[in-house]
């Protein structure tokens, strides 16, 4: 196993410990947490028009394990490196409640992903069309809040993979596209 997979295996490890340490699941299919950042690199491997770095592939699947698990941005560090402690702090909401409403908070993250290095943003979009996909069927009034939200993402996001972006730009269209056809009945 050459360093490069080394990395991204033992991302997949750590991430899958982590989420699994308190057992977080999927909050609509109950399926164990890991199967979102797998799916989020498959996507970032599938749709990326570049080449992807071990670090992204890294980051991809260790992008919600300071925001949702007892891991530090620092541990992250100390077990990954520099480069992938700093895609992960920028795939990492700023936010807390004490932001203040849901609008206030997400114009926190906003600006945090805007002023993200491209290869961040680029696991970003590949988190927004995976989460996309859950949010749309099982929760369709949310999700026109939440479609809302990332369309604003994708604005933030143009200078990532032109790939990426142009899948993120149909997933977000078809969904929004879905959602008025349901409303529509």
């Amino acid at each position: 196993m050459n360093n490069m997979q080394n990395l991204v295996a033992r991302a997949d490890a750590f991430a899958a410990q982590a989420h699994g340490s308190i057992d977080q699941r999927r909050k609509y299919g109950g399926e164990p947490y890991i199967v979102h950042p797998r799916e989020v690199r498959e996507l970032l491997l599938k749709f990326a028009h570049g080449a992807v770095s071990a670090e992204q592939e890294a980051a991809s699947l260790l992008h919600d394990v300071v925001e949702d698990t007892p891991v530090t941005l620092e541990q992250v560090q100390a077990e990954f490196g520099a480069d992938v402690a700093v895609l992960v702090e920028a795939l990492t909401d700023v936010s807390r409640p004490e932001h203040g409403n849901r609008r206030a908070r997400k114009a926190l993250d906003l600006a945090h992903t805007a002023a993200a290095p491209v290869a961040a943003k680029s696991v970003k979009l590949a988190d927004l069309i995976s989460n996309a996909r859950s949010i749309v069927a099982h929760d369709p009034g949310f999700a026109r809040v939440w479609l809302r939200e990332k369309a604003a993402i994708l604005e933030a996001c143009v200078d990532a993979d032109p790939g990426l972006l142009a899948e993120a730009q149909r997933v977000l269209s078809v969904s929004l596209a879905a959602l008025t056809h349901t409303r529509g009945k």
